[in-house]
């Protein structure tokens, strides 16, 4: 594992936060199309069955131990049927740009987390620092004007994703016995038995109009390629150059879900949109402490 990374690890770094970027880009183009629930049933099913075939053609031999399916179930509830889920309602209410902003709070949730609950991080002076630059960040993000309107909620449902995914980066620690690739592909399937009642219950999808052929695309879209394609990708980079580098992503993907939502959607960029992100930006270096470390040196 390389702790520096070269121009390739750099390719592949802008190609993942494309591929997480243009998530929220296909929430934003199926909320027209499909319920919540039947977008994130779409989205883990088809790419549960994607990634298993992928995994055979590779050989990669599945083994999950039957000991840590519950585990898994855990980490699809936190990980994967719930955020997305609540991803793809907030996404109803604003603009992907401004979900994948809130997105980037993920990291700052996570020192949270690690240090009151898993108790596993210390809580240093920089992270406390970057956790209340990106808070200021989500401040002018929203801005006050956001208070009294609808989109508030839809904010909210966004942030409260970003938690549950702070709380799966502790608890993806009490599974063990599992190689990567076997781990996705088990929370993907743990997540569509979860998803799959809810979405049953509350969207009877059998009533439901069939969607157009940019909404087929695009459920096509999140699963194949934001959800399988991003997990080997991901799995792919963890190998090569450690978590440490890899969290670099987070920075990326707000910046390609504006660029892809003003291209696709023509969706305007605000001056609260780009201070938020560079606030965010600021919080997520003080956390990660190269910056700073770097000036000083």
């Amino acid at each position: 594992m390389r702790q520096t990374m070269n121009a390739g690890d750099w390719l592949r770094l802008g190609g993942l936060s494309l591929l997480w970027g243009g998530s929220f880009l296909f929430y934003r183009m199926l909320a027209t199309e499909l319920p919540p629930f039947t977008t994130v049933l779409g989205r883990v099913g088809l790419a549960a069955v994607v990634l298993l075939a992928l995994l055979k053609l590779a050989g990669t031999p599945i083994v999950i131990p039957r000991t840590q399916w519950w585990r898994l179930a855990g980490m699809a509830t936190l990980n994967n049927a719930l955020p997305f889920a609540l991803f793809a309602w907030g996404e109803t209410r604003v603009q992907g740009g401004t979900a994948a902003i809130l997105n980037a709070m993920t990291p700052m949730f996570a020192v949270l987390v690690g240090a009151f609950w898993a108790r596993s991080e210390q809580l240093t002076g920089a992270r406390v620092a970057g956790v209340l630059c990106g808070i200021a960040g989500v401040a002018v993000l929203i801005g006050p004007g956001a208070l009294l309107g609808q989109d508030l909620l839809g904010q909210a449902a966004c942030l409260l994703a970003s938690l549950l995914y702070g709380f799966s980066m502790h608890y993806a620690k009490r599974i063990t016995g599992i190689v990567p690739p076997c781990m996705a592909l088990g929370q993907l399937t743990a997540a569509t038995v979860l998803i799959l009642p809810v979405a049953l219950l509350a969207d009877r999808p059998w009533s439901l109009p069939l969607p157009s052929l940019s909404g087929w695309m695009a459920l096509l879209g999140i699963a194949v390629l934001c959800t399988s394609l991003a997990y080997l990708m991901f799995f792919d980079l963890l190998r090569r150059v450690g978590g440490t580098n890899l969290s670099l992503v987070t920075l990326l993907v707000p910046v390609s879900a504006l660029i892809l939502g003003a291209l696709v959607l023509h969706e305007p960029i605000g001056w609260n949109a780009l201070g938020g992100m560079a606030l965010i930006a600021a919080g997520l270096a003080a956390i990660d402490g190269r910056v700073w470390r770097l000036v000083a040196r």
